[in-house]
């Protein structure tokens, strides 16, 4: 496919998606979507990678949806129908990176608008840049947060943050961010690239099957009691234990070395 509106690379087993729209804030038009969609269905396959990392170009990472796309006309008639857009494009967006069986990591590197910021939200390890920001814009132009806002949100911060993050679209630094739990890591503007680099590469260095499955775990506890959690716990681990990743960490523990995982 040769895309228009994203920048793609691996390294080391590391690949990179760049949003590349800087413009319009790295916006989503349909095009994008198709690429996005496109190099995430890819790499998910890929026996060569293990961790995705996910920015943007410029100073923004995502802004979201593009309005200037949407046909005025359109929007206009009585029937326009909002949620379309959701369900054959941001539905199946946040869903790729949820079951993603690699850790993606989104590398805010500024303003995460929008779907853009519950994208950012959706991936395993969310880090930014000091002076990135994240803003529940929808009600700005009367419309409620998608993209799994209103599933993430609240998980991360609680209802009563999550409702007036929302209902105000105020913006929220990272500094904040960090410390209310919503994000991992906060980096100095200067450090960023190295600081996000360094830790794919880390990540790049841990078992991939152990990856897959503590996701799969951690998503399925939001839905599970304790006791259904507990009997995942014994049958994800009974696959863990049965990898070649489990037996060369036995054995490098015993022989005092760095393992080396696949």
């Amino acid at each position: 496919m040769n895309f228009q509106h994203i920048l793609v690379r691996v390294e080391q087993r590391i690949a990179y998606l760049t949003f590349n729209r800087p413009e319009v804030l790295n916006s989503f038009n349909e095009q994008m979507h198709q690429e996005v969609a496109h190099i995430l269905s890819e790499w998910e396959t890929s026996e060569q990678i293990k961790v995705i990392v996910i920015s943007g170009m410029g100073k923004g990472f995502c802004a979201g949806q593009d309005l200037s796309a949407r046909n005025p006309e359109v929007i206009e008639h009585p029937d326009y129908d909002a949620g379309a857009s959701l369900g054959q494009y941001y539905n199946p967006l946040i869903l790729k990176i949820a079951n993603m069986p690699k850790v993606v990591v989104a590398a805010v590197n500024g303003v995460a608008a929008g779907a853009g910021a519950n994208i950012a939200l959706a991936c395993d390890i969310v880090v930014a840049k000091q002076s990135a920001s994240f803003i529940q814009s929808f009600s700005r132009v009367g419309l409620i947060p998608d993209a799994g806002g209103t599933w993430i949100l609240p998980r991360l911060v609680g209802h009563a943050r999550a409702k007036a993050l929302t209902l105000l679209a105020d913006k929220l630094s990272a500094e904040k961010a960090y410390q209310w739990g919503m994000i991992w890591e906060v980096y100095p503007d200067d450090e960023f690239q190295n600081q996000v680099t360094a830790l794919a590469e880390m990540l790049a260095l841990k078992p991939s099957s152990s990856m897959k499955l503590i996701k799969k775990a951690l998503n399925l506890s939001q839905q599970n009691s304790l006791e259904q959690q507990l009997d995942l716990e014994r049958d994800l681990q009974r696959e863990a234990g049965q990898s070649a990743n489990y037996k060369e960490g036995v054995r490098s523990f015993m022989q005092k070395r760095q393992p080396n995982f696949d």
